[in-house]
């Protein structure tokens, strides 16, 4: 009997950035060990072996989920062990995947690239986001890539407000 086994997951989510460059956004990005202080829900993120900006650096990130029974909260520890198998500052883009999980998946592969908006260095820039993965447990390909797409997009409103705010001079 043949056994029937779900495809691969595979998408792309982007956000756009109006006022920073390229330039300005990839080093807050390329700090491998920083997702904590850009990507909502994730508690802490820290270096566990390697050498910082080097492929082959793993992170632990962890999330604390509280939840609430019959008057009880609960709190639940979700996290990841995440390789950096890639990072190229001329492109500006990276690649990881994760490793040792408790969050039910099996092969995750994600590559973010930080791309101008404009030839000609204005300001302006897109973070897109991809993946490929393995079906995840407990989640559907749907909503596991709307949280990415959400996270994605609040990440980009927090750099965004980080490097400033678009003035008047800007669009001068």
């Amino acid at each position: 009997m043949e056994e029937k086994t779900e495809s691969k997951w595979e998408a792309k989510a982007s956000a756009e950035l109006a006022k920073p460059t390229a330039q300005e956004v990839w080093p807050i990005l390329e700090d491998f060990c920083n997702l904590h202080k850009w990507l909502p829900g994730v508690d802490t993120c820290y270096q566990v072996e390697g050498i910082p900006g080097q492929p082959g650096l793993i992170r632990y990130c962890a999330s604390t989920i509280t939840a609430s029974s019959g008057g009880n909260e609960e709190k639940t520890v979700k996290w990841a062990k995440e390789r950096l198998l890639l990072l190229d500052p001329i492109k500006r883009c990276l690649s990881y995947e994760v490793l040792d999980n408790n969050i039910g998946m099996k092969s995750y592969l994600a590559t973010i690239v930080v791309l101008p908006m404009n030839d000609d260095g204005g300001p302006g820039c897109k973070i897109e986001w991809s993946f490929v993965s393995d079906p995840i447990e407990g989640w559907r390909f749907e909503d596991f890539f709307s949280y990415i797409e959400s996270s994605l997009q609040f990440m980009a409103r927090k750099i965004d407000d980080e490097i400033g705010p678009v003035t008047s001079q800007d669009l001068a």
